[in-house]
């Protein structure tokens, strides 16, 4: 008589790795922008004490902070009453706590505008 033969076992499914959110369209087009042109950068940045608001790029060893605004012409939530009230007291204490922040809409980044002005501007810095 032959033996039944015993079923294989079947592999667990394996768990998914979280994948952490990755940033707008336009947000991972200046990161590559400025990763290509050598500037070192951080993301998602906390900078006003006792808020939650982060910053998309401060570039490193300066006060230089970079937003790109999403949905400018989908009605986003930059454009919204309440969310445009709430970027102008974040611009605005950037400011007061001594951050220069360049706002940027996606269509800039992909054409090119956003990274030329950075570079104006770091470029301009440098030269002093």
């Amino acid at each position: 008589m032959q033996k039944a033969k015993k079923p294989k076992a079947k592999a667990k499914p394996k768990a998914k790795a979280k994948k952490q959110s990755a940033g707008s369209k336009g947000e991972e087009a200046l990161a590559a922008q400025l990763q290509a042109a050598g500037v070192s950068f951080e993301r998602e940045q906390l900078l006003i004490p006792g808020r939650r608001f982060r910053f998309d790029f401060v570039i490193t060893g300066s006060d230089l902070v970079i937003e790109v605004e999403g949905g400018t012409w989908s009605g986003g939530r930059h454009t919204s009453g309440v969310g445009f009230r709430s970027d102008c007291f974040k611009y605005n204490k950037a400011l007061e706590l001594g951050y220069r922040v360049l706002r940027y809409t996606t269509d800039m980044v992909t054409k090119g505008e956003a990274i030329a002005q950075v570079m104006d501007i770091l470029g301009a810095e440098s030269a002093v």
